[in-house]
């Protein structure tokens, strides 16, 4: 925005000199010739030299001032802001903001104000996965996120960390091309989920003005209508966790899945945690996590334990909701996964298409008619 700065105008008043008559002046002058100067010898030459050379160091000092203030005073030119303030800090990227930044007609702010962001996490390995949810229900262009963000308040990224193999980076540099929906955090792929989970909700806070930070896995069917209709609710509490909590035994044997490396510390059953498929974390307790020194949180094996850790060290209100993790379609389910691992082969992106295309799954109402008359 053009800065305004009130005019400032420099006026000059000329310096009137006393006039003085002197005893020469009384006296007859000589007849005026052009070619002579005043003799070397005359009383009053030395003096008017120097009365006349005073006068031109006034004139060029008040000029050297003048133009000196009016510099001073004059705007600077003005500069574009800095990339960070929109979309970029650090190795932190909202690749959409970054694409809608080249367009003219958008104006980006320095904190998107939503109701919620959620990012869906993935990795280098999931362009399938990625472009099943595009087919599904994650908005499939940058128009289909501006829209369901307009709609619902809702905005959508995939979440994903960078790699130093220059091959990986191209191929998925062409997939950012082409969808401008991710956000790149600052992890390298590979890290830990703990740390990764972290480096999300500082990316995600520092680009977001958000009401709720929610992480969803790329393996699950989501309603993001729903997902909104939840998250906007009136709420007592505002440091809320909101998922489908669960409890379970800590694994203290090497040998079997799900070994908990800390286990001394957790004693025989875990606590209260939400599935880490599918959760929210409202705006005070992402605030608090995102200025944390990484170093000063603990951090488990496993991403859901470290997160449950974190809010019971908060002392958040912990809000269970079983439609975030329904195993089918219900005229109330927000999201659709499996809880239990697959006996078998799985195949997620096969799964989300076959829901996808059921009616209850993809076109039934945001709420059934008894709950919206109780509303």
């Amino acid at each position: 925005m053009p800065l305004h700065h009130p005019k400032h105008r420099h006026h000059h008043d000329e310096d009137v000199l006393p006039y003085h008559r002197s005893d020469d002046e009384a006296k007859p002058r000589r007849p005026y010739a052009p070619s002579s100067f005043p003799s070397p010898a005359s009383p009053a030459s030395p003096h008017r030299l120097l009365l006349l050379f005073a006068v031109v160091c006034l004139l060029v000092a008040v000029a050297s001032l003048s133009f000196a203030v009016s510099v001073s005073l004059r705007p600077a030119p003005l500069q574009p802001p800095p990339a960070s303030v929109a979309f970029r800090c650090g190795r932190v990227e909202d690749s959409l903001r970054s694409f809608l930044a080249s367009s003219r007609n958008y104006s980006a702010a320095d904190r998107e104000k939503v109701l919620a962001v959620v990012g869906v996490h993935t990795e280098l390995g999931s362009a399938d996965r990625r472009a099943a949810l595009r087919a599904t229900w994650f908005p499939p262009n940058p128009e289909g996120i501006v829209s369901l963000e307009h709609g619902f308040g809702l905005s959508f990224r995939f979440v994903i960390g960078r790699t130093k193999d220059k091959e990986k980076m191209a191929d998925l540099q062409k997939e950012v091309d082409l969808y401008h929906d991710f956000l790149f955090i600052d992890a390298e792929e590979g890290t830990k989920p703990p740390q990764k989970m972290l480096a999300y909700f500082k990316a995600a806070y520092e680009m977001f003005d958000a009401e709720f930070y929610v992480k969803a896995d790329d393996t699950i069917y989501l309603r993001p209508d729903r997902l909104a209709a939840l998250l906007a609710k009136d709420r007592p509490h505002h440091l809320t966790y909101v998922g489908c909590m669960k409890k379970g035994p800590v694994v203290n044997d090497p040998n079997m899945k799900w070994y908990e490396s800390s286990w001394g510390l957790l004693g025989n059953e875990y606590f209260s945690h939400a599935s880490g498929a599918l959760y929210a974390l409202s705006s005070q307790v992402v605030g608090a996590l995102a200025t944390a020194k990484n170093d000063s949180l603990r951090m488990f094996d496993y991403e859901d334990v470290t997160i449950g850790s974190w809010m019971l060290a908060m002392n958040v209100n912990h809000e269970d909701n079983r439609a975030m993790c329904d195993s089918a379609c219900t005229p109330t389910s927000i999201a659709v996964w499996d809880s239990k691992p697959c006996s078998g082969p799985c195949n997620p992106i096969e799964k989300i298409k076959g829901l996808h295309n059921t009616t209850l799954c993809s076109k039934s109402p945001t709420l059934p008619p008894d709950v919206e008359e109780e509303e």
